[in-house]
């Protein structure tokens, strides 16, 4: 599973250094930006690529409870050192509610519900719209054969279609697609493919053999060693 990344928000500077250094600890967990002004992030966020935010609630300017609302299809965990604000935290469906101060196992768990939740939401979310060469294209999940790296330019993907069919999707991380795509059914093989795993019919430590369509030719593509761990880890489940 890609890494998750969040986006940490304390007015309490201590408290925000703290935090970054318990996640700096946790695997699979990359902090995207901090902030200790509320207001500031608020001006940032559509600049920001992140699953989940950290949020104090009692910060000046505008309040967490506030800012949560305008956080839509993100997941946040909140923090505080005020027990009286956990109701209305569940109230906006966060994840979970941190205590302060901090506490490593605590947080990895609020971070495991957050994988869940993560994990949760790709498996039930079967299509997604990406800017691409055709303008917004609403892409299926299903129908998707594997993706690859744009000859041209590599921040561009390659998608290719069981029917053949392809469409380029502009200005997208390999991360960024695999946050879209469930989980189970596609896997990064190397650093320029990901791959649909129903596909597979065959592979090596060094090779996977896909169909893409039924009675169609077999491709092959090399498996790289950084990602031969997560594969078989995947064709184990």
């Amino acid at each position: 599973m890609p890494n998750i990344r969040c986006v940490l928000v304390d007015d309490e500077f201590p408290a925000l250094q703290y935090l970054q250094m318990l996640c700096s600890q946790l695997s699979g967990i990359e902090v995207v930006k901090s902030f200790n002004d509320p207001v500031k992030f608020l001006n940032k966020i559509d600049g920001l690529d992140f699953d989940v935010c950290v949020l104090d609630i009692r910060m000046p300017g505008i309040d967490g409870m506030q800012l949560a609302r305008r956080l839509q299809g993100k997941v946040i965990i909140f923090s505080t050192a005020h027990k009286e604000y956990a109701a209305e935290a569940f109230d906006l469906d966060a994840v979970d509610y941190l205590r302060k101060p901090y506490q490593l196992d605590r947080l990895e768990k609020a971070f495991a519900k957050v994988r869940d939740l993560l994990a949760a939401r790709r498996s039930t979310e079967n299509a997604f719209e990406l800017n691409t060469n055709r303008g917004k294209v609403r892409v299926k999940s299903k129908e998707i054969a594997f993706v690859e790296v744009a000859a041209n330019d590599r921040r561009d993907k390659e998608i290719v279609y069981r029917d053949g069919s392809r469409v380029l999707a502009k200005n997208i991380t390999f991360d960024q697609l695999l946050r879209l795509l469930p989980e189970k059914e596609f896997c990064r093989i190397n650093r320029k493919t990901i791959i649909a795993s129903d596909t597979i019919m065959s592979y090596t430590q060094q090779w996977v053999s896909c169909s893409f369509t039924e009675g169609g030719t077999i491709s092959r593509f090399p498996i790289s060693a950084q990602y031969r761990s997560d594969f078989k880890n995947l064709m184990s489940d």
